[in-house]
């Protein structure tokens, strides 16, 4: 039982469940409330599986500097529970169940853009660029590919829509990503990761978050410009978008950064989570948000060049 424990654990499961959160809002999204069970469900399944070997991988690869940071000394590669032949099988035998579903049972551009981000996260940014001054720019990209890859996975197509549903989640990742920096301050600076707080100061980030969330933000009310979400989702961006600013803003001077970048990192989560639902949910209202995008002159995404598949 142990061992299952540790097997699962090296597949994170926390991000895993993150993740598939997005997917499901950017796939409920390309829906556009005709939801294709099957395909839903291979999606889910087969984006989850691609993760876990992805996060599985990143654990063989990250085990020296696992060894160095508080937080992570107690995993199970790290303690040698788990064997580095051991835990890659497992990382080659999930990702490769996780693409031949995806390749099945889903449009051929869904198992490409997974491909893609997979490449980004194991190759790019954990086997290098984590350890770099780059890390942050690199891992918002892979990212981003959950929710584009649920939305491709409905659609069939790479549109206006999924372009800017994968910028607004790559700039959320920045806020997102740096929240986390600075709790974990210590840890990073003892592995010598050069994260952003620990290079030019946990001051710089605190003054620099309103602008990445108001960033963020503008990012995501294109959905609702290009009449691809609806009045709900309009509400929840910007409510949480102008509380997420103001509580970034004005305790930005306060001593504990801890506390600052908790509260920060849950507003991330909340936000997240909330555009996710909403998505799904406010396909009754979207036809509203066209009233007013018409009068500001804004023509609806469907007029865009569009990429099939078949």
């Amino acid at each position: 039982m142990d061992t299952l424990r540790d097997y699962l654990s090296l597949t994170k499961p926390g991000i895993i469940l993150g993740n598939l959160i997005s997917v499901v809002g950017g796939f409920l999204l390309g829906s556009h409330g005709q939801v294709n069970g099957g395909v839903f469900a291979a999606t889910l399944l087969g984006v989850a599986l691609v993760i876990g070997g992805g996060c599985t991988f990143n654990n063989c690869i990250d085990r020296d500097i696992d060894a160095l940071m508080r937080r992570t000394r107690n995993r199970p590669l790290v303690q040698k529970r788990v064997s580095l032949a051991e835990a890659l099988a497992l990382g080659l035998l999930l990702t490769l169940c996780g693409f031949a579903l995806l390749a099945l049972f889903t449009p051929p551009l869904v198992a490409l853009i997974t491909a893609a981000g997979f490449i980004v996260y194991v190759g790019l940014y954990s086997l290098g660029l984590k350890r770099t001054r780059h890390g942050t720019w690199v891992g918002s990209l892979s990212g981003a590919v959950p929710p584009l890859a649920g939305y491709c996975a409905a659609s069939g197509r790479f549109d206006m829509a999924a372009l800017i549903l994968f910028a607004m989640y790559a700039v959320w990742q920045f806020p997102h990503a740096y929240a986390i920096a600075v709790l974990h301050l210590q840890d990073y600076a003892r592995a010598a990761i050069p994260v952003l707080p620990v290079v030019q100061g946990v001051a710089r980030i605190k003054r620099n978050m309103p602008a990445y969330v108001a960033l963020f933000t503008a990012s995501g009310l294109l959905l609702f410009l290009t009449h691809n979400a609806g009045w709900g989702y309009l509400v929840v961006l910007l409510g949480l978008g102008f509380a997420w600013m103001r509580s970034a803003w004005i305790n930005r001077r306060g001593d504990d950064d801890r506390r600052w970048a908790k509260t920060s990192f849950l507003y991330s989560v909340v936000m997240i989570m909330a555009l996710s639902l909403m998505m799904s949910v406010d396909h009754s209202l979207r036809p509203a948000s066209q009233t007013i995008t018409a009068f500001l002159g804004f023509g609806p995404s469907g007029q865009v060049t569009h990429l099939h598949v078949n």
